[in-house]
């Protein structure tokens, strides 16, 4: 892992937002092996962009760059060429850096499932494929956040697989459901995400994992997965340090969005149904305080 710390400050200004930069994680380097590496590259309060390198052909893409100059620094940094956009969600949050990095680096290819998603070139669907040099990244489409959200799982041969779930999945939590369902939570988390390879690293859009798992324990309180988690996290955010990524197979064990089928957390909320179960959890987390 190679720790890479920004000190400096920038001012964003999305849609008429003024917003100070800081950082509020350290900048970390993770090595998926057979050279493909991801940069997490923290942006407003508690946001992340991520940028996906394949060391092969040295081609680039960020995810979800809402701070342009930071993803531009750092494309310098890693000595990459940067040639893809992947936005998960037309949140201005995580779609509204795309017009001045588009400036900043013309010829990009934007991709995204929303026709709402600023400087759009691609759209893609569920089943889409990209080519970024050696990796191959298959689009799976997990509307209820919002309509149009879009998660990205990124593979090469022999290297430990990725997946870029924006605002869908959460370490330890999910999103809220702004323009969807419980069910189709219940299908995008446990479904599509749920079915990919254990070891799969999860990379999500916000630095939430403590709070989701004071509400994960208050679910279930005897869980010792949960309990270790919560401690490691804290630890790692008092030392500025992020606490992506997770995997799909301890998500398993520590969120409860996708232990629905789990009847300690089935009779938490007192419902067998895993959808009913889904939406009863996300009411009680919207409105929980820790």
């Amino acid at each position: 892992m190679n720790r890479c710390v920004h000190l400096s400050f920038l001012t964003v200004d999305i849609n008429n937002k003024q917003i100070v930069q800081g950082f509020h994680s350290d900048s970390v380097g993770i090595d998926h092996r057979n050279k493909m590496k991801v940069q997490i590259l923290p942006a407003l309060e508690d946001n992340y962009m991520y940028l996906v390198i394949d060391e092969d052909s040295k081609e680039a893409a960020i995810v979800d760059p809402v701070a342009p100059k930071s993803v531009v620094n750092a494309v310098k940094e890693n000595g990459c060429k940067l040639t893809t956009v992947l936005t998960t969600h037309h949140h201005w949050d995580h779609a509204g850096g795309n017009e001045d990095l588009n400036s900043l680096v013309p010829g990009l290819k934007i991709y995204g499932g929303d026709d709402r998603i600023g400087a759009l070139t691609n759209k893609v669907n569920h089943g889409s494929v990209i080519k970024l040099g050696n990796l191959t990244i298959e689009c799976f489409f997990t509307p209820c956040h919002t309509s149009g959200h879009i998660c990205y799982f990124v593979t090469k041969s022999s290297s430990k697989p990725a997946v870029f779930t924006g605002d869908t999945l959460f370490s330890a939590g999910c999103g809220r459901f702004f323009e969807g369902s419980a069910e189709q939570m219940h299908k995008a988390l446990n479904e599509i995400l749920g079915n990919l390879p254990d070891e799969t690293k999860v990379y999500c859009g916000h630095e939430y994992t403590v709070n989701n798992l004071k509400f994960a324990l208050h679910v279930e309180p005897n869980n010792s997965a949960m309990q270790d988690k919560l401690a490691w996290a804290r630890s790692r955010r008092e030392n500025n340090l992020p606490t992506i990524p997770s995997t799909i197979g301890e998500e398993k064990l520590i969120n409860p969005f996708m232990r629905v089928c789990e009847s300690s957390v089935q009779d938490y909320t007192g419902k067998k149904d895993p959808v009913e179960c889904m939406g009863s959890l996300r009411r009680e987390k919207d409105a929980f305080r820790a």
